[in-house]
């Protein structure tokens, strides 16, 4: 007597590979190096001083604690804070005009 083998599909394969790609088209529509956030460098105007040093405000309207400031109240400072990409980038504001056109 023959012995018939029953072959079965690949399922775990294919769900792998969907799975895969999936991601990868993920990766590349929802460009998540626009929240990453960015080191930035610039001066800042010094609005207050506290017990941790300086807070300035920076171009982008950020608060940004300074440590170890000898600076007073209106002095620009250097600081180095991070950033979300998206905000750097200028691509929030492109979004922001886009939204302001449609006016309900």
């Amino acid at each position: 007597m023959q012995e018939s083998k029953q072959i079965k599909t690949p399922q775990i394969q294919f769900l792998a590979i969907v799975i895969v790609a999936t991601s990868i088209i993920l990766v590349f529509t929802v460009t998540p190096w626009n929240f990453i956030p960015t080191s930035v460098t610039e001066k800042v105007q010094v609005i207050a001083i506290t017990d941790y040093g300086c807070v300035g405000e920076s171009v982008l309207g950020h608060s940004v604690v300074v440590e170890n400031c000898k600076a007073s109240v209106g002095d620009t400072v250097s600081a180095k804070f991070f950033v979300a990409s998206l905000e750097k980038s200028g691509y929030y504001d492109r979004i922001q005009k886009k939204l302001q056109t449609f006016t309900p």
